[in-house]
């Protein structure tokens, strides 16, 4: 039996490891991928310590300082479902040929952050991957000078919007939201910085209350159409591609025992623990206000510092 199953290979959950690895906790990092959102950032200049950087070296440095330390990674798995059997749990995960594998462990972390939020439009799911995708730092070098759009109105959209204005020929980004002071220009989840930055871009036009509703495109995408909320009038723009940040949502359907707000965000307390004995949860994926890298790892150091309490006490 493990000590700690630690579900989720990013901020939080290789903190909680290291922090684990030195109370010699026989334990465990279970997930999907290595690095999750953080890998797909671009540039990372928030991170102390290091004035820059990418998200996908950060991620880099984070796994090997969990494997100076020797901790076991399974990766590849998606954890389908945690049972509780007394006062141990089982962690059931399966790979991507369909063949499961179960933990048995005294406490689970939960650190398995979220993914990107759809539009729910038609043409969006038969043109991802040919036009249509959630990550510009991953797909943006693509349309190298071609014609593209972001959609959405928060810090993802604005740094897509900067990064693709030194990319592409031409750029549109679509908020739904007026230019006004209410909104902050149109982009009330932004920062300032970024949103001055954008709006002087020379390549970049931005469209005002705007609803995306349909992405066009047969083999590619060739087309947008918006509704224009000010004028109650459809507009269709052309473009290559369709870069979409409008949210993220938490990766928690596998969690079952516990407390999630109306968002799916597992709710801790300021112990990062679950309303389940032995459960505790961590980063991006719980209730905490603000999606940071940062904050993140050291939500990892406080769950796993809890868990720790809780295991030094765990009796069968």
């Amino acid at each position: 039996m493990y000590d700690l199953v630690i579900i989720g290979a990013a901020a939080a959950g290789c903190s909680a490891a290291i922090y684990g690895a030195r109370r010699n906790l026989n334990q465990i990092i279970v997930a999907k991928d290595i690095g999750g959102e953080v890998a797909l950032s671009g540039v990372v200049n928030n991170w102390p310590g290091q004035i820059e950087t990418t998200g996908f070296k950060l991620a880099q440095d984070m796994l090997n300082h969990v494997k100076s330390y020797n901790v076991p990674i399974d990766v590849g798995y998606k954890i389908i479902g945690i049972k509780t059997e007394k006062k141990h749990h089982l962690v059931i995960a399966r790979d991507d040929a369909g063949k499961e594998k179960i933990y048995k462990t005294k406490a689970v972390l939960v650190a398995s952050g979220i993914h990107p939020r759809s539009l729910n439009i038609p043409g969006e799911k038969e043109l991802r991957g040919k036009g249509v995708t959630y990550c510009t730092t991953c797909d943006g070098p693509l349309f190298r000078g071609k014609t593209t759009v972001t959609i959405g109105a928060g810090n993802a959209a604005l740094e897509s919007a900067m990064m693709m204005a030194g990319i592409a020929k031409k750029l549109f980004l679509i908020t739904r939201y007026p230019n006004n002071k209410e909104s902050k220009g149109g982009f009330p989840k932004g920062e300032d910085i970024l949103i001055e930055k954008v709006k002087s871009l020379p390549n970049v036009e931005i469209i005002y209350q705007a609803d995306t509703k349909e992405i066009i495109g047969k083999e590619n995408v060739t087309g947008l159409k918006y509704l224009d909320t000010k004028k109650n009038k459809t507009q269709e723009i052309a473009v290559d591609g369709v870069m979409v940040h409008i949210g993220m949502l938490p990766n928690s359907d596998f969690v079952t025992c516990g407390k999630k707000n109306p968002l799916g965000e597992i709710e801790v307390n300021i112990k990062c623990q679950t309303d389940c004995p032995g459960i505790f949860a961590a980063g991006d994926v719980t209730n905490i206000p603000f999606k940071q890298i940062a904050i993140s790892a050291g939500h990892g150091v406080t769950a796993a510092l809890s868990a720790i309490e809780y295991i030094n006490k765990w009796k069968e």
